[in-house]
């Protein structure tokens, strides 16, 4: 029998727990052993709960406690989080977390502490929610260099565009409706600033170059500026408005950014909406594929975690996580990055001219309706050198990437 604590009993938390007891014979069969859950630690008490018996205040009980050989760390946020897993894995119990903030900020050194005492330090929920990921780049993709991955990450964002997009809706009533289904938090900004989407793909990008690429230092644009005319001119052009996460090797450089970008229909992830994710991978031998559900909820998110229990279960003295050292990734300066700019001017066509000298040929966009201003989209370029040419704007209201 395989003993587990639960750190926090909140949403995933308590899915972790539905999901044990209700596919607990499916589970054992595939551990081959029995999960039971032994404690679960929370500030609360549950005064006539399933779960009443098995709650704990207090961590001590789980680390000095040599019958459990899984800690499940679902409780977010960096502290008291990373002391207690790191004191998990210094005690010789496998870990397994949904955190990505955790595995964002201290994953390099706790993986290593896990590799050192030949233990698994599993973070597969961090990332996509539902959506398996790390565990295939981690196995399934291991032969590849993996040149690119591009995601949308973030579901709460991803529901308000869509929203957004297809039903008129402004940015203050879909952000409103957001908190109202329990898809944002009342403080939505981890979410619409693009934090949240910074640290998975920081994740990510820290997989696949092998050092730690720091989240503070992505450039991260969130959605809290696009508009309906935005979405007007996204009409007119046939293409949708999705917030990116992205990073791409560049010889022996990495390039990250979180920033929302005008999306053609031919692009993989152009289908994607609502509250759905979505994951695109470039490998120098596979070539393209994409991973797709939902990246978020308490169930989904719970499914994934239960998951690496499964594995620390099956193999609890076999470290198999790939380790990024923590050596830190100097990442591509933004300005050398290249992209097809779409740019709302104010003022008319007459413009166009002046413009080009600037920024070279341009495509202009003028949605039915629309006065006072038009649109453009550059050929592809330089960031930085569209930035410089920006500053002789100062008409310019609005910039977004494009993919096509």
């Amino acid at each position: 029998m395989t003993k587990i604590a639960v750190l926090g009993y909140g949403t995933v938390g308590s899915g972790v727990v539905e999901v044990i007891q209700t596919n607990r014979d499916l589970i054992n069969q595939k551990t081959g052993d029995s999960l039971e859950i032994k404690y679960i630690l929370d500030l609360k008490e549950f005064p006539g709960s399933p779960i009443e018996k098995l709650i704990v205040h207090d961590f001590e009980e789980i680390v000095n406690d040599e019958e459990i050989k899984v800690v499940v760390e679902v409780m977010g946020g960096v502290e008291p989080a990373y002391t207690f897993v790191k004191r998990s894995l210094l005690a010789g119990k496998n870990v397994a977390t949904s955190n990505k903030a955790l595995v964002a900020k201290h994953g390099a050194e706790l993986l290593a502490i896990a590799k050192e005492k030949n233990l698994n330090f599993l973070f597969e929920a961090s990332v996509g929610g539902g959506i398996p990921i790390i565990r295939p780049l981690n196995t399934s993709l291991s032969a590849d260099d993996i040149e690119e991955i591009t995601g949308i990450l973030n579901g709460t964002t991803n529901y308000m565009l869509s929203k957004m997009y297809h039903e008129d809706a402004d940015y203050d009533a879909v952000l409103k409706e957001a908190q109202m289904m329990g898809y944002a938090e009342r403080d939505p900004s981890a979410d619409v600033d693009g934090h949240d989407a910074c640290r998975k793909i920081a994740i990510l990008s820290s997989l696949i170059c092998g050092k730690q690429v720091e989240f503070e230092d992505i450039y991260a644009e969130g959605i809290t500026d696009i508009t309906l005319q935005d979405m007007q001119y996204a009409k007119a052009m046939g293409m949708k408005i999705k917030l990116l996460a992205t990073c791409r090797k560049n010889g022996e450089r990495l390039g990250a950014v979180v920033a929302p970008c005008l999306l053609g229909k031919k692009h993989p992830l152009y289908n994607v909406e609502d509250v759905f994710n979505a994951i695109f991978i470039k490998g120098n031998m596979l070539g393209d594929a994409m991973f797709y559900g939902s990246g978020a909820g308490k169930l989904p998110t719970a499914s994934a975690v239960v998951a690496d229990v499964i594995e620390a279960a099956k193999y609890p003295r076999q470290s198999m996580m790939t380790v990024w050292s923590e050596e830190k990734m100097v990442l591509e300066d933004k300005s050398e990055r290249e992209n097809r700019f779409f740019v709302r001017v104010k003022g008319t066509e007459a413009l166009k001219e002046e413009l080009e000298q600037t920024f070279g040929e341009i495509t202009v966009i003028k949605p039915e309706g629309v006065e006072g201003e038009f649109g453009f989209v550059t050929s592809v370029m330089k960031e930085g050198d569209f930035e410089r040419g920006a500053e002789k704007y100062p008409q310019i209201q609005k910039m977004l990437r494009v993919k096509e």
